[in-house]
């Protein structure tokens, strides 16, 4: 805490009452814990809150100024001590973490309205029986999903911390770090404030056999040697299902084919594409009859991979 009131306040010392009001109600409408979650926030509305407490008397606060008492309140020799005491007590605990209840109600009157309670007939007003009404706080949740839910759409449900269960949509074409906003599921508000959102950021869980970029993808199948070298159609998996794909003659490994419309669907509505990578896998067994065909066409076919041109 700091040792100097009128610094906790931004003040100096030759303020007004009304100066020490003015910068206490303007540092709790920034800082207060309500509405700044903020750690340090809610330090610097601690410490103006003390300084408030001691400043806002004006006998303590000229018992101050002569040195009479520290910035906590107590006496500098240690003499009844008993008030600050009760003020720092855990039967009390309101006054050192939130500030004087009727001055922090002047505060939430200005920052959301005011309204009397019972019995406030002909305009006046107790404290006590009014209350502000505040929207209640969003809270940030992450929630993982699978990749295809992502690139598919669907929904997922999820436990609140309150226990209750929610289903959750989530739009064709999500992707990683996208938030998810679920209004009126986040914190409960006060008074005739409704609650906040619930703000879910989603995280892919990355797939085996997919790799994203953007709003393309990428897969690779795997392809005979009698394929690569005469080419044929084969069935290739998309985010949607199977489809025929054309394998040209003479295809290698590592080479890529294009399925346009066939990837995620984008912001904008259209869909990229979708690159199938080829990959050669030779027979599990090299048959006499296989092994003879290729030595008989090297001997009229070699060719050099390796050399470049």
């Amino acid at each position: 805490m700091a040792d100097d009131p009128y610094k906790a306040l931004g003040l100096g010392k030759t303020a007004s009452q009304a100066d020490i009001k003015k910068a206490y109600r303007k540092i709790a409408k920034t800082d207060h814990p309500d509405l700044n979650p903020d750690p340090a926030a809610t330090e610097r509305f601690k410490a103006a809150s003390t300084a408030y407490d001691l400043l806002k008397d004006p006998e303590q606060r000229a018992r101050f100024d002569r040195g009479e008492i520290d910035a906590t309140g107590q006496e500098r020799q240690q003499q009844r001590h008993y008030y600050r005491e009760y003020a720092e007590s855990g039967d009390n605990p309101y006054r050192q973490q939130y500030g004087n209840f009727d001055d922090l109600n002047d505060v939430f009157s200005d920052l959301f309205g005011q309204r009397a309670g019972a019995g406030g007939a002909g305009g006046g007003r107790s404290s006590r029986a009014q209350s502000f009404d505040m929207r209640g706080p969003d809270q940030r949740f992450t929630l993982e999903i699978d990749f295809m839910t992502a690139a598919r759409g669907g929904s997922t449900r999820i436990t609140m911390p309150d226990g209750s269960n929610l289903e959750v949509k989530i739009p064709e074409g999500a992707h990683d770090g996208q938030t998810i906003r679920l209004r009126g599921k986040g914190g409960a508000g006060m008074g005739d404030g409704g609650p906040g959102d619930a703000l879910l950021t989603l995280t892919v869980a990355p797939d085996p056999d997919w790799v994203r970029t953007e709003d393309d993808l990428e897969i690779t199948i795997p392809i005979t040697i009698d394929e690569a070298v005469l080419g044929g159609k084969v069935e290739v998996p998309t985010i949607d299902g199977q489809v025929m794909m054309s394998i040209p003659r003479g295809a290698s490994s590592g080479r890529k084919l294009r399925l346009k419309g066939r990837g995620i669907k984008g912001a904008s509505g259209q869909r990229g594409d979708q690159y199938v990578v080829l990959r050669i896998v030779m027979p599990p067994v090299i048959d006499d009859e296989l092994a003879a065909f290729f030595e008989k066409w090297r001997e009229t076919h070699a060719y050099d991979p390796h050399r470049r041109s």
